[in-house]
């Protein structure tokens, strides 16, 4: 349990970071799913299960676990639902999310013991043009240490990506206000940084994190009952 709480700190903690930074009225990126062009600082920082080539039960397993999570997230089409039901939104004062992830932090510790399709780590909201919030779908994780056969047993890995994000240098504890300096126009540290090697982390004074979350996997069941759509690669 101790690995699961750091990692829980550890996340906590970058949530807070971000959220201090980020001026309010600028449009921030999605910190949990950041997924860009190839060759973007971005893609440094991603890494994505291999595909397969689908099976018939593949297809199944994966529509059952899409039809059970959907008719789960019936009720949470106002964010106010998923608030009481235990989900908090993540990193609360960063504004024009991409897509905003209201996150049961329960939930996502038990998700390194079990996987329940009914109980995902995170609900995903986007903002409508009205400034309303849609209900897009749900994110699911999974432990570090998770292999791809364990990955592929949640949710089979020819019909969704998987992803982590990996390779992150940040600022040493207490200097957290290093977040904001920048090298040749670009963030010195975090998601957006072309730092992407410890050697590199170390040359500017960082610690360099190999794998910052574990495995994730967002489910789009509201957007459509594609499975090109629900599955997608592109959450943004």
């Amino acid at each position: 349990m101790r690995h699961h709480s750091t990692t829980l700190v550890l996340l906590l903690a970058l949530a807070s970071r971000l959220s201090a930074q980020q001026p309010a009225e600028h449009e921030s990126h999605d910190m949990m799913d950041m997924h860009d062009a190839p060759g973007s600082a971005h893609m440094l920082h991603m890494e994505m299960t291999p595909g397969r080539a689908a099976t018939r039960s593949d297809s199944v397993r994966a529509a059952d676990v899409a039809r059970t999570l959907k008719v789960a997230l019936a009720k949470y089409r106002d964010p106010k639902a998923a608030e009481a039901d235990g989900f908090r939104l993540f990193a609360p004062n960063m504004r024009n999310q991409r897509i905003y992830h209201y996150t049961n932090y329960r939930y996502a510790l038990e998700e390194a013991f079990r996987f329940n399709p009914a109980k995902p780590t995170s609900i995903l909201y986007r903002k409508a043009p009205d400034g309303s919030m849609e209900l897009v779908g749900a994110m699911y994780s999974a432990p570090k240490r998770a292999s791809v056969a364990k990955l592929d047993q949640r949710v089979p890995l020819s019909i969704a990506h998987w992803h982590r994000h990996v390779n992150l240098c940040s600022p040493k504890k207490g200097e957290e206000e290093r977040y904001t300096e920048r090298k040749d126009g670009a963030p010195l540290f975090g998601p957006e940084s072309p730092i992407a090697t410890k050697q590199a982390c170390d040359a500017v004074n960082g610690e360099f994190r190999p794998n910052l979350f574990g495995w994730m996997v967002h489910a789009n069941v509201m957007l459509s009952d594609d499975p090109k759509v629900v599955w997608g690669d592109d959450h943004k």
